[in-house]
């Protein structure tokens, strides 16, 4: 056991290839001028105080209405009406749509990579293509509350 920590622990050395990799690969996307893009749409999203309210709030709101539901409460025609005209003006605010898109498309690269490394763990080896192809089931299709 002692023998597969000290392995583990040079794997993750500093001058390490995998640790000289990983940062190659952070530079390749911190470079990447759709990273930049996105990032720029996060960063005026955050310098927007109206727009950062305005999402609390939809946020903040949504989850109650979720709550209220799971605790067998019907929410009535008013509340869900409310929410969703709040839902609406918020897709309408191109800071905070922007915002949302650039977020969703962030979480799909870390995702991404994620699954590759994940894969390459698991496998022993680089994954190939249909390795990395979705069977179906609850996790693919966002059934057990993930996306």
């Amino acid at each position: 056991m002692k023998g597969a920590y000290w392995s583990s622990m040079t794997m993750l050395a500093e001058d390490s290839q995998v640790i000289t990799k990983t940062k190659e690969l952070c530079a390749a996307i911190a470079g990447d001028p759709e990273y930049q893009s996105l990032l720029k749409k996060v960063e005026r999203f955050l310098e927007d105080d109206a727009a950062k309210l305005q999402f609390q709030s939809v946020q903040e709101r949504s989850q109650e209405l979720g709550q209220k539901q799971q605790s067998g409460l019907e929410l009535s025609t008013g509340e869900v009406q409310d929410f969703e005209a709040a839902r609406d003006a918020l897709m309408e605010n191109s800071v905070a749509r922007d915002f949302m898109d650039a977020q969703q498309s962030l979480q799909s690269v870390q995702m991404a990579i994620g699954k590759y490394v994940g894969m390459t763990l698991e496998l022993g080896r680089v994954p190939a293509e249909e390795d990395l192809v979705d069977e179906g089931g609850c996790c693919s299709e966002g059934g057990c509350g993930c996306s």
